[in-house]
């Protein structure tokens, strides 16, 4: 019997002894950088091996991952962006990093377990809870962390890009987001609002259309006072106001007009947001352009955004002033944080609606060349609040994705041109809306693309401010008047001064498209 006894414990592993107080708490803490390293000590070579070995498995896996990251650069930040914005990705995620915080925190306090001395006292008892609460809350605290970066990354797109698929389109592709299309069209709108007046005011507007194969992006600018505004046919508002001229406001009051009469007057009236919902549509009609999507931003929410990727920093080539306090923006290349950024898009003393517009194209280019999917990512928190206060869209989020994609085409690859449908080339109070058609085409076609030289524009619009500021010191009375009827300008033409163009930065003149790198140093 006793033979029996002593075969069966040769065949039992080995279990070391246990080491003393301070040993114990040491291997306890080693298994917070070593997961497993305690249970090896004590002979556990099964449950330590299979531990130790998955953990290093990881480690190496997340380097590895990270590495890839790095040599491919801003590519492979933007397809990680890519795939945090999709719930299968962040739920993915939150359930890997929970059930690996929940093992790790189990190894430690099994650790402790298996290696503290047997019949210790109360002290020795209050040290290891002590010690394990803090190794556990060493793991517990950068795992809480993530799950609620991914939480919050998961209710704000929940939140946001909550529209369904458009029903007029198949099922969405990953492989082919725009169904072939060549260019995908989305409407721009800042919504201004506030307790000190009625209702919201779409005072910016303009369709960015964006080649999906090269990123080429054309921006088209409309004046929110363009008046007889058409509508489609067969639908109430076409009723209501006949043309030509039954709406006898302005292109920036649809908005508000459909938001008083969903029910009649919207297009889509189930739309999540009809108004903004019938003016895409409506602008779409008007410009005879299938505008896909829209993106509504308060202007007071733009100031947060802003502020969440830490500023924009823009070239002033002429002092702006703004506010209600004699505020101004000194020329120079300035870093602007939100509320200066949103006065530089929104300032209109000294200048008109026209120049203001420039300025506006001209701050969606900076933001689009500055902000990297890095920033995205490691501003995720203070960019969700803004987003979910501020950002509404019927942009599905499955293809949130293919938009960054994109967006990140436009940044390293593409070109970025606008047309601002503003006089003299367009008449905002009585538009040709087929030659504003024709002007749309003509400015897509035309767009430089990736590696293409922007063509010498006789149009004014590329002369400096600086330089304009030199022609008119040099122009005297009496030269002034040797002008010829084929010398003078279009904005001489147009207005009717001896100034050969406007010293407004970013005032475009001339039907041509011009490249955004002219109206914006």
């Amino acid at each position: 019997m006793a033979a029996d006894d002593e075969r069966r414990d040769e065949g039992r592993p080995r279990r070391s002894a246990r080491p003393g107080t301070g040993g114990a708490l040491l291997w306890t803490a080693l298994s917070v950088p070593l997961p497993g390293a305690a249970h090896l000590r004590m002979g556990r070579r099964v449950a330590g091996g299979l531990i130790l070995g998955i953990y290093l498995l990881g480690l190496g896996a997340l380097v590895l991952w990270a590495y890839r990251l790095g040599a491919h650069g801003s590519d492979a930040m933007t397809r990680l962006a890519g795939m945090v914005v999709q719930d299968v990705w962040l739920l993915g995620a939150m359930g890997v990093v929970f059930a690996f915080a929940v093992v790790w925190m189990s190894v430690i306090v099994h650790a402790w377990v298996i290696t503290r001395p047997e019949g210790g006292g109360r002290g020795l008892r209050l040290a290891g809870v002590v010690t394990v609460l803090v190794l556990c809350l060493a793991v517990a605290a950068p795992s809480g962390w993530a799950l609620h970066a991914g939480y919050t990354a998961y209710e704000t797109l929940g939140s946001v890009f909550d529209a369904p698929e458009r029903e007029d389109l198949p099922p969405h592709d990953a492989a082919d987001p725009w169904y072939g299309a060549e260019r995908v069209n989305v409407l721009l709108i800042g919504a201004d609002s506030g307790d000190n007046r009625y209702g919201v005011r779409t005072d910016t507007m303009m369709v960015a259309s964006l080649d999906t194969h090269t990123g080429d992006t054309v921006l088209i600018g409309l004046p929110r006072n363009l008046e007889n505004v058409r509508f489609p046919e067969d639908t109430e508002l076409a009723e209501r106001y006949p043309e030509p001229y039954g709406f006898d406001l302005l292109l920036n009051d649809i908005y508000q007009t459909v938001a008083e009469e969903p029910e009649e007057l919207a297009l889509s009236p189930n739309a999540p947001d009809p108004s903004a919902d019938t003016l895409k549509k409506v602008v779409g009609h008007n410009l005879d352009m299938d505008v896909e999507y829209y993106a509504m931003v308060d202007m007071m929410g733009f100031r947060d955004l802003i502020d969440a990727v830490g500023g924009v920093e823009v070239h002033i080539t002429e002092p702006i002033p703004y506010g209600v306090h004699g505020g101004v923006l000194e020329p120079g290349v300035q870093r602007l944080n939100g509320h200066d950024a949103l006065w530089y898009g929104r300032s209109r003393i000294g200048t008109d609606d026209y120049g203001r517009m420039g300025r506006q194209g001209c701050l969606i280019k900076y933001v689009a060349e500055q902000v990297e999917p890095t920033t995205v990512l490691t501003s995720y928190r203070r960019l969700a609040g803004a987003t979910k206060r501020t950002l509404s869209t019927d942009i599905p989020q499955s293809k949130v994705p293919a938009f960054i994609e994109l967006a990140d085409q436009v940044t390293d690859e593409g070109s970025m041109s606008a047309l601002q449908l503003s006089p003299p080339q367009v008449n905002t109070g009585n538009p040709d809306w087929e030659e504003i058609q024709e002007l749309i085409v003509q400015a897509i076609e035309e767009a430089p693309g990736e590696g293409e030289e922007v063509p010498d524009d006789p149009s004014p619009s590329e002369g400096s401010s600086e330089e304009a500021a030199e022609d008119d010191e040099a122009l005297t009375e009496e030269e002034s008047q040797d002008w010829t009827e084929e010398e003078r300008t279009e904005w001489q033409e147009y207005t009717g001064l001896d100034e050969p163009e406007p010293a407004d930065p970013g005032r475009q003149v001339g039907a041509e498209a011009s490249d955004l790198n002219t109206l914006c140093p």
